[in-house]
């Protein structure tokens, strides 16, 4: 297993599994991990991760549910080399593959109707929102540079299955936005959780799933608190990462 200068390999705390990450540069966050656990891969099902950085999700998601296979789709040859390493780190080429592609293309890439489930964290910030990072994967991880949030929906509607899930951390400042392309597109929102880094603070991030063709009915969960107190996880917190 090559690892080269400036990378270092993390432990992610399931199934003995790791991940190899850059010392000094984008590195997964709690979204990426949150959205994990919110995500739901059945017996059988096959995932794909759009955006998929540093492949953390796919790896998350196999080691976690039941799903048959998961497929990482991301942009950057370096991270989705980086990527492709720690599937091999971990011995999961039969189980994950990361694929070098544009979001924008990708029910090309994959064909229409070919997944069961979709999981994304995309760019947050559209151009009127946060100074762009001059480091680029940083950048086009935080912003609306290779693609936007309609991409990210659209491109989820024509790969899913009529009554596939899609799954989506963002921030909650967009979330009429986001209800408004996943109707657009076909895509009926079910479920809310918002996340709050302490219960008396507002939320920072709002977890979404929507169906493919569903019914109209969403359900608000009990939120997400990610501090008990300074420095503390909640007891959730520690489940979802598996400590």
């Amino acid at each position: 297993m090559i690892i080269n200068a400036g990378e270092r390999i993390d432990e992610l705390h399931r199934n003995g599994y790791q991940i190899i990450q850059k010392t000094d540069g984008f590195c997964f966050g709690m979204d990426a991990v949150l959205l994990s656990g919110f995500a739901a891969v059945k017996d059988g099902e096959n995932a794909l991760d759009l955006g998929t950085g540093t492949g953390i999700i796919p790896i998350l998601l196999e080691a976690k549910t039941a799903g048959r296979h998961f497929s990482g789709l991301e942009i950057q040859h370096e991270m989705a080399d980086m990527a492709s390493r720690s599937v091999a780190l971990n011995r999961l080429e039969d189980r994950i593959d990361i694929i070098e592609g544009d979001i924008r293309e990708a029910s090309r890439i994959f064909g229409r109707a070919s997944f069961d489930v979709v999981t994304s964290n995309p760019p947050y910030m559209n151009d009127s929102h946060g100074l762009k990072n001059p480091d680029l994967p940083r950048a086009i991880a935080r912003h609306e540079i290779l693609c936007t949030l309609e991409d990210v929906i659209r491109e989820t509607a024509a790969l899913l299955r009529f009554g596939g899930r899609f799954y989506m951390v963002h921030r909650p400042r967009r979330l009429v936005d986001i209800i408004c392309l996943l109707r657009q597109y076909g895509l009926e929102p079910k479920r809310l959780k918002f996340v709050h880094p302490f219960a008396d603070k507002e939320a920072n991030m709002v977890l979404v799933e929507a169906v493919r063709g569903g019914r109209t009915m969403m359900k608000v969960e009990k939120p997400l608190i990610v501090y008990r107190e300074q420095g503390v996880y909640t007891s959730e917190i520690y489940d979802i990462y598996g400590y």
